[in-house]
């Protein structure tokens, strides 16, 4: 399944630090495409342990995550608008 993971995490006493482990937890199922947006293939499986992750890390009372789901990326138009922060373009 394809899916697009969006994050927010207040910057408050403690957000940089689950911050960086929301950050480090997404890097480590999807690809990093802008600030906190993430975006990949994820089995079912994988999606419910990603999501078994991340609750261990947000706080559920002031952070959010929002993952979009899609049965293949072919049926999702990407638009850039602005600078086109390609992750991919520094590779030979």
């Amino acid at each position: 399944m394809y899916v697009i993971l969006v994050y927010d995490i207040k910057s408050d006493e403690g957000g940089q630090r689950v911050l960086s482990k929301t950050f480090k937890t997404c890097k480590k199922y999807l690809s990093h495409i802008q600030n906190s947006v993430f975006e990949g293939e994820l089995s079912n499986s994988q999606i419910v342990k990603l999501q078994y992750e991340l609750n261990d890390i947000i706080r559920r009372d002031k952070d959010s995550i929002i993952l979009f789901k899609s049965r293949s990326d072919k049926w999702l138009e990407k638009e850039m608008w602005g600078i086109d922060i390609d992750k991919t373009s520094n590779f030979i």
